[in-house]
Formats: structure tokens, sequence, C-alpha cells
């Protein structure tokens, strides 16, 4: 079939913001208990409530909290390990109330902790005693909410029992299979757990009281990630201090390195009950590990050493959980959307047990991520996906080249992947050029790639993205007259520094962005308090290094046209990081459009919110750049702009 000829930026689309909004679900946590299959599904068209699944032995599918249950944590705000399943027994905690829940099949939830102030997460059972020891974050003290582990009475009798804790932050709490012994991580202020953590080991009493603790593993300069014990009670962990976060068995006083690769293993730990790896038995460990942004699923024989690579069609692989004779996880690849895959391990042939949506990409219309390294500053080199213009039913004009969107990721701390993503597609389809980044900073690279932000926020990452942005269009893939750049949260401070100190981009957008690092510094959560300490320099010792990284600061060297888009409950980045920074361009007359959502946080949950935000992008660099905006969507206000 001919194509219809006719510019970049304006083609039709069959990928409409509303079908990126609630065509799909979200998959979060996964979990295994015996032959049960469990599972974290957010929906965006349900108010973007977090629904805890299961699917039994038998396959059978079927919802476990029914509305107005909300299953999700907010320890950390970011929030993770929101439930553990235990012999059929699901708790869980719950949004509105932070409280723990137990559920039993066929009744109803039960609060087994009091009314209060905490919040709850990262749980593990102990058998031994029938208790859950978990992490409690308490908010009703004066200061920075109170972190430590608790062993919580599984019916809810009694009172907790507190344990004691010397450190701003603990995790991964795992109680050993006899009972004897829990292992668990920590970290202070200013170290991040992707900087420094310690793996921690003590001998539980009668009461479940740990005693004689002691240091395993870890530092300052050591990240430790994911502690589990096997069977027969020998402790695994993933450490970077190879410069590379690899698998570890602790037995009999000493470590063992039982994958040694220039290859990761771990993640950086955002969120509570992140796995990369589960154990099989004695004998055998499942891992995934990635290497270049493609992930790997892998047997183990932990005696021979001998490895295996299980074929599965998927090049991320996350939440990876074993059950009886299978393994459990999130998997996704280029062509395909975040999915629940379970892999049998006798024959290992995988199925999809959840789809994250529903609908399939038309033929023609998706472009396939092209991975790209590309020459940045001090003589390196950076990582990114490219993204084709593709639509099968239009073609631009001869001799045009498309306009490119700099996509810039979170953290900055975290990484970009090549998995089928329908908000990119959104953008392709309608004739865009995308370049995902994965900047210096970014995991999946090793700890020295990783490292190369320390004290360099605000440089590196924008050095990286604007050198990416030009090597796309000096290599003819783009027009360098008409590049953008979109990022949010981290992103969209790389955006902001981006627009505001280079001069490369014609229009940016910023998602819940910060302008103010100072700011930032003086107004965030505990988890990210002194975040910035390794990212810029502690506060206020650096505060004139925080000033001349703000974008709010050396407004008036901005001068092209910025969205905002911002939720206005963001507890993370708060709305004056958006609304300061749009007063000043408003009163130097640049064109600029401000999009606020009543009742949404850090990031977008509503499917009518994740829709308007789409459409309000696409009509503002429509605008500000001169197309015909490729649908008929509602006009947003913009100040400022020429008529």
């Amino acid at each position: 079939m001919r194509k219809t000829v006719k510019p970049y930026g304006e083609w039709p689309s069959p990928v409409t913001s509303d079908a990126v909004a609630s065509a799909g679900i979200s998959i979060g946590q996964t979990g295994a208990d015996g032959g049960d299959i469990y599972w974290i599904e957010r929906r965006p068209t349900d108010a973007g409530r977090c629904v805890l699944v299961r699917r039994t032995r038998a396959g059978v599918v079927a919802d476990i909290t029914e509305a107005p249950w909300n299953v999700r944590t907010r320890a950390h705000e970011y929030g993770g390990g929101d439930f553990l399943a235990h012999d059929g027994v699901v708790y869980f905690s719950q949004d509105d109330d932070q409280r723990l829940y137990r559920l039993t099949p066929g009744g109803d939830p039960e609060a087994i902790t009091p009314p209060g102030m905490c919040r709850y997460a990262d749980a593990a059972f102990d058998a031994a005693r029938g208790r859950i020891v978990c992490v409690r974050e308490d908010h009703s003290t004066d200061g920075e909410p109170e972190t430590r582990l608790v062993s919580i009475d599984a019916s809810g009798v009694g009172e907790p029992i507190l344990f004691p804790c010397e450190h701003d932050f603990v995790s991964s709490p795992r109680v050993s299979p006899g009972g004897d012994r829990l292992a668990w991580l920590s970290w202070d202020h200013p170290n991040m757990p992707w900087d420094g953590t310690t793996l921690w080991v003590a001998e539980l009493d009668a009461d479940g009281r740990p005693t004689g603790t002691r240091s395993i593993a870890g530092g300052d300069d050591e990240s430790v990630f994911q502690p589990e014990w096997s069977p027969s009670g020998d402790l695994y962990f993933v450490s970077d201090r190879t410069g590379w976060w690899n698998l570890y068995r602790h037995a009999n006083g000493a470590d063992e390195h039982l994958l040694d690769m220039d290859a990761e293993v771990g993640r950086p730990q955002w969120v509570f009950g992140m796995s990369t790896y589960a154990v099989v038995s004695d004998a055998e460990i499942v891992c995934s590990y990635t290497r270049d942004g493609r992930w790997t699923l892998l047997r183990l024989d932990v005696e021979s050493r001998e490895r295996r690579e299980i074929d599965v069609p998927y090049t991320q692989i996350a939440g990876l959980r074993a059950g009886d004779g299978f393994v459990v996880f999130r998997g996704a690849s280029p062509s395909e959307a975040d999915g629940l895959v379970v892999v049998d391990l006798a024959t290992e042939t995988s199925q999809v047990v959840r789809a994250s949506r529903d609908d399939a990409p038309a033929p023609g219309m998706v472009s396939t991520p092209e991975a790209v390294r590309f020459p940045t500053e001090g003589g390196k080199h950076a990582h990114a996906y490219f993204y084709s213009a593709s639509n099968a039913e239009y073609e631009a004009p001869e001799g045009e080249a498309p306009p490119l969107i700099v996509i810039i990721h979170g953290g900055p701390t975290s990484a970009t992947t090549d998995t089928y993503n329908p908000s990119v597609q959104y953008w392709t389809t309608r004739g865009y050029a995308v370049l995902d980044v994965n900047y210096g900073g970014s995991t999946g690279y090793g700890r020295e790639y990783r490292e190369r932000l320390r004290d360099a926020w605000g440089i590196v990452d924008v050095d990286d993205c604007v050198n990416g942005a030009r090597y796309m269009a000096d290599t003819g893939r783009a027009d360098g007259d008409r590049l953008i750049i979109r990022g949010g949260s981290a992103g969209g401070y790389t955006t902001l520094a981006a627009l505001t100190f280079r001069d490369v981009f014609r229009a940016g957008c910023s998602r819940y962005g910060v302008s103010d690092l100072a700011a930032l510094a003086q107004d965030t959560h505990k988890f990210e308090s002194r975040y910035l300490d390794r990212l810029i320099g502690p506060y206020p010792e650096a505060e004139d290094v925080y000033t001349e990284r703000s974008p709010i600061h050396s407004a008036d060297s901005l001068s092209c046209p910025v969205i905002f888009l911002q939720g206005l409950d963001d507890k993370v980045v708060p709305p004056n990081q958006a609304e300061g920074m749009v007063d000043v361009l408003r009163e130097k007359g640049i064109p600029v459009a401000y999009v606020a959502f009543e009742g949404e946080g850090h990031g977008f949950r509503r499917a009518e919110n994740i829709a308007a935000a789409l459409d309000a992008e696409q009509y503002f660099y429509a605008r500000v750049l001169g197309f015909e905006p490729a649908d008929d969507i509602e006009p947003t206000p913009i100040d400022n702009l020429p008529d």
C-alpha cells in the first residue's frame, strides 16, 4: 500500500492517549506461595487502585482484594514490599491507613497493627514463632521518621517487638528456614542503598529477638542487595565489591563468589522487596542479570558453578520469585509490554500469566529500539535507545528529517529499558523520532558508570543528553533544528538544566521535575533527604553549587518554550518546584504552559490524567514548533504564545 505523504509530527496515529492510559495495568510486586502465584496490579481505570491478584495451582485467577482495598505501602514514599503470602494467608499494607492486615481464605481483611502513624513494608514470615518481621517507618516522632525492624504476631495479638537499631535505614529482613537467624540490610545518611549498605546477621532467641548481631558484608563503599537463605541455612547476597553487582554465598564464615562477570545481578533499591534471583533448592539458584541493558535468565548449580541460560523471549526481567517447580517474574521485550511470566523449571517453557496490556500493537506501528553508544565528554561514551519515526500509513516529504524527542529517565540512579512502551510509540507513530538516554549515572553498566554523577548531577547527565541529541542530528537521523527534551522527576531536572544551561533544544517538557536544588534538599522525604550530598555536595556547605546548578536561579538564560506537568499532592517534588519556574518564564515572556492535576502525587496514576498529560504535551509541541496537531485534542492554555 502506498503511504500518504505528510510532514513529520503531523501523522494521524492509532496509538491514542486514551489507549496509552486505559488499555493496560501496571504489574508491581510478585510473590509465590507453594504452587500459588500472587501479584499487584495498579489499575489506572480504577483511580489507580492497587489490587492483589492470585493464580492458584489449578490455574484459577481472581482478585483477592476487592474495592475499596488498595494494597500499597508508602514507606520511603516509593513503597514496595506491599504484601506477604504464607500458607495461603496474605498480609498486606492498606493505602489509606498504612496498617498491616491479615486476609485468610474466604474471610475479610483484619488489622494486625494498631492505628497510628506507622508504615510497614518488606515483610518476612517467622514460621517458628508465627510472627512477621518487617520494616516499620514511624512518623509519630519529631524530625525524621524512625525506621527499624519490628516483629509482629501474625494474628495481631500482643505488642510488637521493636528491634534495636542504630542506623538511619533498614531493609530486607529475612528469617532463616530454621527460625534461628535473621539477616537484613542497613545504611546511613548520606549513603543511598546503591552507594553503601551493610549486611547483618543475628541469632534469634525464643521470643524472636535478635542477639549476637554481626556484620557479614558491605560498608560505606560496597552496595549489598537482596539477602536470601537456602533451605539448609546458607546465606546468599549480591555485592558490587568488584565494581559489578555479582552473586555471593556466605557459608562457614567465608564468602564465595558464585557469579564472577562484568554484568549486574543487582538493581538500585528504590523500593522495598526487589528480587533478581531466587533460591530454588540447596543445589540451584535461578538468577537474572543485565549486560549492556539486556537481561538474561540463568540457572546456576551452586556447587559445580555450572551455569546455563534459560531461553525466554524477554530482554527485561524483574521481581524473580520461586515456587514449587517454577519461577515467576515480570518480563518484557521490545515487542511485548511488561507481563507476569511463569517458567516451568522441568520443561523450561514459559507462559504469560497476565499481560499488562490487552491491546496488541498494530502491524507496522511499532518502532523497534536500536541500542546506541555515542561519544560524550572526556573521551567517554554514553548509552541510549533510538526509535525512528514509524507509521505504516504515512511517510514524510523527501529530504525532511524528523523532530527528535530526547527522553530523560528519573532517579537519576535508575535506567531506561528497550521494552515496548506505548507512550514512546505514541510519539513515533506521529512522526517524532525518540532517543531514550541512559546517561552517565544510570544503572546496568557497572559501579564506575553509575558513579559518573558523583558531585556532577546537572553536568554529566546534561552533557550526555546534549551529545546524544547532536549525535542523532549529525548522523542524519534527526532534525537538529527541532530537538525536544522531556523528563520526569530527576529527569525533569535534567530537562530544565539542559534548557537553561545549553542552547540546543527548541522545546521541553518537565513532568514533576526539580528546578530548585536547594529547595529539594530542604523539602523532601527522609529516604532522599541526603541523596544530593553525593550528587551535588552537602547542603548548606555547598549552597553556592546548588544555586549555580539550579535552573530557577538562571531562568534568564532559558529562552525556549516549556510545558510543566505536575501532581498537586506530590510529596517527593512539591508543586512549588514547578510553579516557581513557571512564574519566572511568564515574567520573561517565554511561551509556557502549566498543567496541574488534583489528587496526583509523584507520577500520574489516574487514566484520565495520564491521557490529558500526553495530549497537552502534544498540543504544546505542535503550537510552539509550528506543527498541525495530529489529533483533535483539547487546547492547552499557553502563556506568551505569539499570535
